[in-house]
This record gives C-alpha cells, structure tokens and sequence, in this order.
C-alpha cells in the first residue's frame, strides 16, 4: 500500500506578518505578494498528485488553498476549523515589539522550550499541538495510501507536525519558522516520518524567516 502522505503548506503572506502583528484566528487576507507567492506554490504542490485539498477556514488560508485545488484541478476545497491558527485572544492586531516589552519574559520562555498562554484569553502552544495534531491524523484516516494538501498557519502546522510525528512540543523551538507559501511533508506507512520541511518556490522572492515568537 502506498503511504498516506500530508503536504502541510502555509498560507501566503499578508499585511500582518509584514508588519509583525500578531494574527492568530483574526481573518486577514492575503497581500498582493501573498497572492503571488500562493500561485507561485500551487503547481509545485501539485506535482505530489494530492487527491484532496483541505484548509483552515481562515481566508488567507483558504484562497491559498483554492489556488493549489484550481492547480490540481479539484474542486472543492474541504475546511476543518481545528486547522486555524493557534488563538491569541486580546493579542491579535498587537505588534510582535508592544508584546515583547510588554511580557519581556516571552523570547527566554519561547527559547527554553517553556510553554504558555498567549494571552489571558488564548491557547497555549500545548493546546494547539493536540487540536491540529487530531485533524492532521483525522485526515490521514480519511484518505489513507493517498496524498493530501492540507493549508493552514505556521504556527499551527509546526505544533501539528510535532504532534503527529510523536515529539515534544518544546522542540519547535529548534525548527525554523515556516516561511509563507512554504510546504512539509510528512508520510506514515507504519509510522510517520518527515520527508521535507519549509521549502518555497525556486522562482520566490528571497523570504525571510518569521520571528520566533511569531504565530
């Protein structure tokens, strides 16, 4: 039997990561750029065959994923809200800068591997893992020995991943950030392996890695 295979690709950049701010579930769309680089990807993501494209409900996240089904010649996109981004509650729309002075702990817990609550009303890193880790095996039940392009957040597919491959949600901290319109792949025959990580279209602009802290 074929392996089930997930290529987890982030969405396209908005003005949010370009401006550092915190995202989490509020539903900004996608910049001129981040629409270019989602149309740049979706032939490559195409090239694996995916029988199936799902995303996070988010927009900048969905018309990723649109433009990756229209390449695969699929058409519908199927959503699971479990693969929207983790939720920072009162810090979405703040700049990465006002958290950090605000919560100065932050970058040494985030080094340390030290898990936290990203606000008073949001999830922890923990919480996220356990969320897209269940839709990301979800999804491999559902189309086991085949290949599917699942969209989502850099933060919820690097905690997701973690869970899925059966590693601690600490070592995030050693894998770099997922760079927008990038994507993984991860493979279970007998157990999940991961194959690639963070790969972007030979023809994109030189990206730059997201911050740390950056969800």
């Amino acid at each position: 039997m074929s392996p089930t295979r997930l290529v987890l690709v982030r969405h396209g950049q908005t003005d949010w990561n370009l401006t550092a701010r915190f995202q989490g579930q509020a539903d900004v769309g996608l910049n001129d750029t981040g629409v270019q680089q989602a149309q740049r990807a979706a032939p490559h993501v195409a090239a694996f065959g995916p029988t199936a494209v799902l995303s996070s409900p988010l927009q900048r996240a969905s018309l990723t994923a649109q433009y990756i089904a229209d390449a695969c010649g699929i058409d519908v996109v199927q959503t699971d809200p479990r693969l929207e981004e983790i939720n920072v509650g009162t810090w979405a729309g703040e700049s990465l800068t006002d958290i950090r002075q605000q919560h100065p702990w932050m970058d040494e817990a985030l080094r340390q591997g030290r898990d936290f609550r990203r606000s008073d009303t949001g999830e922890t890193g923990a919480e996220l893992a356990e969320r897209v880790g269940a839709s990301l095996r979800d999804i491999a039940d559902a189309f086991a020995g085949q290949t599917v392009a699942v969209v989502s957040h850099g933060m919820a597919l690097r905690y997701g991943m973690l869970a899925v491959l059966g590693w601690d949600s600490s070592i995030a901290v050693g894998l770099a950030g997922l760079f927008n319109a990038s994507w993984s792949v991860i493979e279970h025959r007998e157990l999940w392996k991961l194959v690639t990580y963070n790969n972007v279209a030979p023809e994109a602009d030189n990206p730059t890695l997201p911050s740390l802290s950056s969800p």
